[in-house]
């Protein structure tokens, strides 16, 4: 049943599953189930609640046409894995690295990776010191989050990880507008220049959802991100 409704609804969003994909999808559902036994990975296992919330929602940057071939992308605060993992099961050509700050969750996709057959890079740390590390720094043609905080925070994780010509890219719902407003002066001061909300939908579902892109116009000045915890308690 979850494979044939995320091959389905990918299908109608444009993003065409074959059949190995579906399976993993399937796969990665049934882990989540047991996962969440053990940690709370999320609240929503309702099978086709879950293939639409966590799944098809995750996928929409591909029916989009937002990630060309081979693209560098990072999934920072991925929790059990969203977008990250949907996107490497939908793309398996991407090159992705899924950072959390809690290493528990970090084992559980781990282990999904191994049993989905699949390859990403993990890195344990917080989104601030994570933006900071030169390795990281300005290398990926994509940063993402979904479901981790609001606007202006969200752009000091993103915007120092990526590279000149790359953009952020954020899951959001109807007030977008207003987180946009709020974030106009952390997307400027970090070197950022935002595009018009991204309306999509999830079929046989009437959520307002958008992505929330912003181009990487310049380089992000070495003081931030701050250090970890100021960008959520004192938003630019």
């Amino acid at each position: 049943m979850i494979a044939e409704r995320v091959k389905a609804g990918a299908g109608q969003m444009g993003v065409a599953l074959d059949d190995a994909a579906a399976e993993r999808f399937a796969l990665y559902y049934n882990l989540l189930k047991i996962g969440n036994e053990k940690m709370n990975l999320t609240a929503v296992l309702e099978p086709e609640e879950a293939v639409d919330r966590h799944f098809l929602d995750c996928i929409a940057p591909v029916g989009l046409g937002l990630l060309p071939d081979k693209a560098k992308l990072v999934d920072v605060g991925t929790g059990a894995g969203f977008p990250g993992l949907p996107l490497l099961i939908a793309r398996p050509d991407l090159r992705i690295t899924l950072v959390d700050s809690l290493e528990k969750r970090l084992n559980f996709i781990r282990e999904t990776l191994e049993k989905l057959g699949l390859q990403a890079e993990i890195v344990h740390a917080r989104a601030e010191d994570f933006g900071r590390n030169p390795v990281y720094r300005e290398t990926f043609d994509f940063a993402v989050a979904r479901a981790v905080a609001g606007l202006s925070p969200l752009m000091e994780y993103l915007l120092p990880c990526v590279k000149r010509g790359g953009q952020a890219i954020c899951w959001k719902g109807p007030g977008v507008e207003e987180e946009a407003l709020a974030a106009k002066k952390a997307i400027f001061l970090l070197g950022g220049k935002a595009k018009e909300p991204i309306a999509y939908s999830v079929p046989n579902r009437d959520w307002q959802h958008n992505l929330f892109v912003v181009e990487k116009v310049s380089g992000t000045p070495k003081t931030y991100p701050r250090k970890a915890g100021t960008p959520a308690k004192q938003p630019l």
